[in-house]
């Protein structure tokens, strides 16, 4: 059997190479600093193929093969997946008390048609869950309220853990207590220290995966809320530009645009009125 070594490092050849592939095909921007994040990611991926050496994976990825067979999986393991249930708590409690209350007096939204709300870039589901049970909160007090939600990621690995909808006990932490013990089940199993989100509310919340360079994001309704936190950082300015003009495109006027508070759209040229420092509404 071969045995497989990883002895050499990536070259800074071989890394622009991939750095200019990755922003091609992702629009993430690796700078310098990231490279030995990028080798130490990528061994993984020399294992899984039976690779001996970055060259030849790079030979094997860029190869038309490579690209239909390997292109996910590496995208996989380059992306960074951070997220918290009630992350920047903030922009949910906006949403219940201002912005929900505006779209169903303005727009209807939630009565004429159900109201849409879009995690654009939700890991592994903690933020969809979020909006749901946010939304859910706001159906009890307005009868006849009718929401969705919808999750996208590019990639397919934590969209997996996400459609499951099963945490380790301590990722839900933030949650409210009243809300834990409406929207989540504890294992029968104690010394798993899981929970998983009830399937009341996962019927509510739908996920596929989703490319923002891809040319048509798929979106058949207007969304009334989108929230795209922490992602923006990754990209350089034209792509950022590129990003909010598309989510624009799908974003209902009157409706809402939640951005993380690392990133800001100061000079981006895009139909938006900004509300607060990461809030913005669609014109």
């Amino acid at each position: 059997m071969r045995e497989t070594v990883h002895k050499t490092e990536l070259s800074n050849e071989l890394f622009q190479r991939l750095s200019e592939f990755i922003h091609d095909e992702i629009g993430i921007k690796m700078t310098p600093a990231k490279k030995t994040m990028l080798e130490t990611r990528l061994a993984r991926r020399l294992k899984a193929v039976n690779l001996d050496s970055y060259h030849d994976y790079c030979e094997y990825l860029f190869s038309e093969q490579g690209r239909s067979d390997e292109l996910t999986a590496m995208i996989d393991v380059v992306t960074t997946n951070k997220t918290d249930f009630f992350r920047e708590a903030g922009h949910f409690e906006f949403l219940a008390r201002h912005a929900l209350p505006d779209l169903v007096t303005r727009l209807g939204a939630g009565f004429s048609r159900p109201l849409a709300a879009w995690s654009a870039a939700c890991s592994s589901g903690e933020e969809p869950y979020t909006l749901a049970m946010v939304l859910e909160e706001f159906a009890l007090e307005m009868r006849g309220f009718h929401y969705q939600v919808l999750g996208t990621d590019i990639s397919t690995r934590v969209l997996n853990k996400a459609k499951i909808g099963i945490y380790e006990e301590d990722r839900a932490t933030a949650i409210p207590e009243g809300l834990a013990r409406r929207y989540l089940m504890r294992s029968l199993e104690k010394d798993k220290r899981l929970v998983r989100v009830v399937p009341e509310l996962r019927a509510r919340v739908q996920f596929r995966r989703l490319n923002f360079l891809e040319g048509d994001f798929g979106l058949r309704e207007k969304m009334d809320v989108i929230f795209c936190r922490n992602v923006l950082i990754y990209f350089d300015r034209p792509m950022q530009e590129h990003v909010i003009r598309r989510l624009c495109d799908h974003l209902a006027p009157g409706g809402y645009l939640f951005t993380g508070h690392a990133e800001t759209l100061n000079g981006i040229n895009a139909p938006l009125e900004c509300l607060a420092n990461t809030i913005s509404r669609r014109l």
